[in-house]
């Protein structure tokens, strides 16, 4: 039993690390991605506007399918934003994981997003090599118009 249970967690994560590579490479592709929410009603309001414009992006629900380190340090650049920036700061964990310590580097502000999704901004719209968290959600036709 163990062992199926070893299996099926090593198939998960190759499967979430062929995710992240093809979703990098799809960023690089002037591909349309939003980075959503369900719960989120800005989000929600994004993916509308997008749609309502027949721009049908790629949904990535990141509480399901987190960004990887490597995802987020294209999108912080896009975004030319700090990784703390990145950060939602009225999220639980966030105090729970004494994140609000100025010490932390970049890397360690990445990893704790990458373990808690919940942390993102949202929602952020890519569109090759441009980038806007979409707050208020107009701001993300700046970068499709």
């Amino acid at each position: 039993m163990c062992l199926v249970n070893a299996i099926d967690n090593a198939a998960a994560i190759l499967y979430n690390i062929a995710s992240s590579v093809a979703r990098d490479q799809e960023m690089n592709n002037h591909k349309l991605v939003i980075y959503h929410n369900p719960r989120c009603s800005k989000s929600r309001e994004t993916l509308q506007l997008l749609e309502d414009r027949e721009l049908n992006p790629e949904i990535i629900n990141y509480l399901d399918e987190p960004p990887s380190p490597r995802e987020l340090k294209k999108i912080i650049a896009l975004l030319g934003v700090t990784a703390r920036d990145l950060m939602r700061t009225t999220e639980p964990v966030y105090r729970d994981a004494d994140l609000d310590d100025d010490s932390l580097s970049d890397e360690e502000i990445i990893e704790a997003i990458c373990e808690y999704p919940a942390l993102l901004q949202r929602p952020i719209v890519v569109f090759g090599d441009r980038a806007v968290i979409g707050r208020p959600p107009a701001r993300v036709l700046d970068i499709v118009a």
